[in-house]
């Protein structure tokens, strides 16, 4: 193993599937000579050439067009979006013609495409820069959806994301670029659409996904001293989702907590609710309980936004409801 940046993790990625296949490259708005707005293709643009990392305008219709273009002709390319808020601009692309592409095509065109990018608040950057989309991409077929939280999970699923056939939006934070942890050494994939357990506990079920998840961890911590033990899952991959996984812990625990950095209304979390009440509610002991952002556009104002967030205490509350326990 050895440690690495989650934004070192993601260069190295792409670094390795770009010198196994000439047909990946990489595209967006300063990743060339600025090495990326995060550094996250630090030093690309010396080992590859222009041609392979190439500097974008400020034009995500445009350059995303491109890339559909490009991948219904052969090539694998990587799409950087300085923030996910900018793909707004690029939605056309992405679910019009690079989710549906295949289908309408009657399969003669795949499009191998990674969208990827931050996504969710990174703080005080305001409502339009700080939106979670998730869900917005999940609810179109024709998309698989990737949010790791840690370097390890980052590397190994943009690898396979980039050899896969399918367009794949590949989240990341602003928040963990700077995040350490171990990775293994040499080559690894992690298949999409695999969730992992990342603590196993007996009393409750936490579901979670990207940087939010942090909250869960510091949540079980503390209710590991009061004697509960939470087992937590994070999802890594929201389309597919997991949905096994989930219904074996719930088996086990009986009890269902969500924590999901979006608004409340139509999320990743009432998808999973739906799905364990139908499938496995005989299982429940509690009702499920689901933690979103507050149902309005994200606050600059640092106290706002601070209540707009889910935090470590929320989830505590949450635990202890589904437990009946003050």
């Amino acid at each position: 193993m050895k440690t690495l940046q989650f934004r070192e993790a993601i260069q190295e990625a792409m670094s390795e599937e770009m010198r196994r296949d000439e047909t990946i490259y990489l595209m967006g708005e300063e990743v060339a000579e600025y090495n990326g707005a995060y550094k996250a293709s630090k030093g690309m643009l010396e080992e590859f050439g222009a041609k392979r990392v190439i500097d974008t305008p400020i034009a995500e219709m445009g350059f995303s067009g491109i890339a559909v273009g490009s991948a219904m002709n052969g090539n694998r390319p990587i799409v950087e979006y300085m923030t996910f808020n900018f793909s707004l601009v690029a939605i056309d692309q992405i679910i019009n013609n690079a989710a549906k592409m295949r289908q309408m095509s009657g399969g003669q065109f795949n499009i191998p495409i990674v969208f990827r990018g931050p996504t969710a608040s990174a703080g005080q950057l305001a409502a339009t820069h700080s939106q979670s989309f998730e869900s917005w991409y999940a609810n179109c077929p024709g998309l698989k959806v990737v949010v790791p939280s840690n370097p390890a999970d980052a590397k190994g699923l943009l690898k396979s994301a980039i050899r896969d056939n399918d367009p794949v939006i590949f989240m990341e934070s602003e928040q963990m670029y700077g995040d350490k942890g171990e990775v293994p050494e040499g080559e690894y994939l992690i298949p999409i659409g695999v969730a992992d357990i990342k603590r196993k506990g007996t009393d409750v079920t936490i579901v979670s996904f990207g940087k939010i998840i942090k909250e869960a961890y510091n949540a079980a911590e503390t209710l590991a001293e009061e004697g509960i033990e939470c087992e937590i899952i994070d999802l890594r991959t929201v389309r597919p989702l997991d949905y096994e996984a989930i219904f074996e812990s719930v088996k086990k625990t009986n009890r269902l907590v969500i924590l999901e950095e979006a608004w409340p209304f139509g999320n990743v979390s009432t998808e999973i609710t739906y799905q364990v009440q139908n499938q496995i509610f005989d299982y429940l002991d509690a009702p499920i309980v689901k933690i979103n952002t507050a149902d309005t556009p994200a606050p600059y104002s640092p106290n706002l936004l601070a209540e707009w967030l889910p935090n470590s205490e929320d989830v505590i509350k949450a635990v202890k409801k589904v437990l009946y326990r003050k």
